[in-house]
């Protein structure tokens, strides 16, 4: 792949919030995951976690916990990337709980971008109850939700959004 065709790749992602009935195969799971595993991490410690949902039930205790956003009721799969940031405390201290969080993020791009090349469509949702959905699922105290990733074969918007011009975000230097 070549700088031109990566940039493409990049700007035909959107995010997708409707979603067909068909289950993924458990090859798309496993390619997901995989891309996780290849994400970069703070002192390579790999502080994240992930908690693949399918079944119906908790998919809908999911969406109430993202304050009743249908897409995660309705994506056959939930990928619930969390923070395991007392993997990167044993090395950094306080600042790990900040790498924790990096960790997660960057995973869970690398699973958005692997679902992508997959030809599947995702909604990266960050708007949820972190006590509730640590309840669902039973996670333990020490690890923190910091995305519910759908997946699914879906349907992409007519148009994408517009972005903000590069010059909007770039400071030379100093700000």
């Amino acid at each position: 792949m070549d700088s031109s065709d990566f940039i493409g790749f990049l700007k035909s992602r959107s995010s997708v919030r409707e979603y067909d009935d068909e289950p993924l195969t458990q090859s798309d799971i496993d390619y997901i995951l995989s891309c996780a595993s290849a994400a970069p991490s703070a002192g390579n410690l790999e502080a994240w976690d992930v908690v693949v949902v399918t079944e119906e039930e908790t998919r809908s205790a999911l969406a109430e916990a993202a304050f009743s956003q249908e897409h995660v009721e309705r994506a056959p799969v939930i990928f619930v990337v969390c923070s395991n940031y007392v993997r990167s405390m044993s090395r950094y201290g306080e600042r790990g709980i900040l790498y924790g969080l990096e960790d997660a993020t960057i995973a869970c791009t690398c699973m958005m971008l692997g679902a992508h090349a997959r030809n599947l469509h995702s909604c990266w949702t960050g708007a949820f109850d972190d006590d509730e959905v640590r309840g669902i699922l039973s996670l333990p105290q020490h690890i923190r939700p910091v995305s519910l990733l759908a997946v699914g074969k879906g349907h992409s918007p007519a148009q994408h959004t517009d972005r903000m011009g590069i010059g909007e975000h770039v400071h030379r230097e100093t700000w």
